[in-house]
């Protein structure tokens, strides 16, 4: 199925990126074959909260594919922690994230260009891994010269920055898995009950 077949031009609700499929339903779920639904498990694009997906009867949906979750092709849908996730789908993630960074890049390349502090000893910067007081300080006067253009502008312009892309996917991976972070920056609280 396309992209363009799960969710129909109108819609404006969330479009989760499916991380897993069950075709036959939940393996926990005791119920006889005939009474179970097919399920799948999803990432939002916009705020990474993760779903579970009641589907219709006949699926045609795989990793990896884009869904409107109020579309047609779900039935009901829940937000989920990642403890609920199937192995599978809790192994689909980083995969998952990478799609979502890839496909708004521009959303992502303006985090570095627009970050600002959080308090007065913490910037926004130094949540993202690898990143300390010199390269933030090396992010801050590289975007004085302008805003930020690609991943690839920022590693060119800020120096010891060499995979700006992994960083951001690195960090919003650890906001999905964990759910003790103090700050959070790309998955919105509550996204992750």
């Amino acid at each position: 199925m396309t992209d363009a077949d799960a969710s129909a031009p109108g819609d404006s609700g969330p479009t989760a990126v499916l991380l897993d499929v069950l075709p036959t339903g939940r393996p926990d779920d005791d119920r006889p074959q005939s009474r179970k639904s097919p399920v799948a498990y999803g990432l939002d694009a916009e705020s990474f909260a993760l779903y579970e997906l009641s589907l219709g009867d006949d699926p045609d949906l795989s990793v990896g594919d884009r869904v409107a979750v109020d579309g047609p092709a779900v039935g009901r849908y829940r937000e989920v922690s990642f403890d609920d996730l199937t192995r599978n789908a809790a192994a689909e993630i980083e995969y998952a994230v990478e799609a979502i960074v890839d496909a708004d890049e521009d959303r992502f390349v303006d985090f570095y260009t627009e970050a600002e502090p959080v308090t007065l000893r913490l910037h926004r910067l130094d949540l993202l891994p690898g990143i300390g007081e010199t390269l933030r300080n090396n992010v801050l006067d590289a975007r004085k010269r302008g805003p930020f253009e690609s991943f690839a502008d920022i590693e060119s312009r800020v120096s010891g920055l060499h995979r700006p892309r992994e960083v951001i996917v690195e960090r919003i991976v650890e906001e999905i898995r964990e759910d003790d972070l103090k700050h959070r920056t790309f998955v919105e609280r509550g996204a992750q009950t």
